[in-house]
């Protein structure tokens, strides 16, 4: 037990630089129309890198493509199911956009959540398979936690969710990476085996985000500076793959 100590500690700190991410959004006032759809698109752009650069191609690597394919497709079909849940309570009404941030965000909530429960695992896993790796996947982690925690809170902050309330949601959140590499400290033979699975149902939650949610919303606030906001994401979450 003791040796799983410094594993949930870091795994921990990693998850809760989604709630610094989103404290550093929360600092900031209420941002005119082309801030917001140069967030909501950079906050795209990032998942869209995380999903492209980090968790499909680490599936493809460590997995079975059969995996990763049944991954992909259940992570789509949930977010689906999803979206159409939290839409369901009104069906004869259009939303209005400050419903539809409200949405956004909780579904993006609900996917980074499920993406940071197989990084977690992996913390544990890497932790197993040699003395530092563990720790490097960790930092790595915490360095893209950062921009998904602001990735939730700008469409909640449009939304005018009070701040609490997103920073309640997003502490919560961060607890999904140490309760990943507590299962992954369990388990560590099962989970190995069906991480690829995890990774990729994570990344198919993601790209729904992307392309059904953040991406159409930010181009109805500005088409231009979401397209900004969209290379500057991918490209600032590119730029944290490559540093590490």
């Amino acid at each position: 037990m003791e040796d799983w100590l410094p594993i949930l500690w870091v795994s921990t700190i990693a998850g809760l630089a989604t709630t610094l991410g989103s404290l550093l959004v929360l600092m900031f006032g209420r941002p005119k129309e082309q801030v917001l759809a140069t967030l909501l698109a950079g906050a795209g752009g990032v998942m869209l890198a995380v999903v492209s650069l980090d968790l499909l191609p680490t599936a493809w690597q460590i997995g079975p493509l059969r995996q990763v394919i049944l991954g992909f497709i259940i992570g789509l079909a949930f977010m689906k199911l999803a979206d159409k849940q939290l839409n369901s309570s009104s069906p004869s009404l259009p939303l209005s956009r400050r419903q539809r941030l409200k949405r956004i965000g909780l579904l993006v909530a609900a996917g980074i959540a499920l993406h940071d429960l197989p990084e977690g695992m992996a913390i544990a896993i890497g932790q197993e398979a040699t003395g530092e790796l563990g720790f490097l996947i960790a930092i790595a982690i915490t360095l893209h936690n950062l921009p998904e925690g602001m990735a939730t809170t700008a469409p909640l902050k449009m939304a005018d969710m009070k701040s609490w309330k997103i920073l309640l949601l997003n502490f919560g959140i961060a607890f999904f990476t140490p309760l990943g590499a507590l299962i992954g400290l369990l388990a560590i033979d099962k989970v190995q085996n069906s991480i690829s699975f995890f990774l990729a149902l994570a990344g198919g939650a993601m790209a729904f985000l992307v392309f059904a949610e953040l991406w159409p919303l930010s181009r109805e606030r500005h088409p231009r500076y979401a397209l900004l906001g969209g290379v500057l994401g991918y490209l600032f979450f590119a730029g944290i793959s490559f540093l590490h």
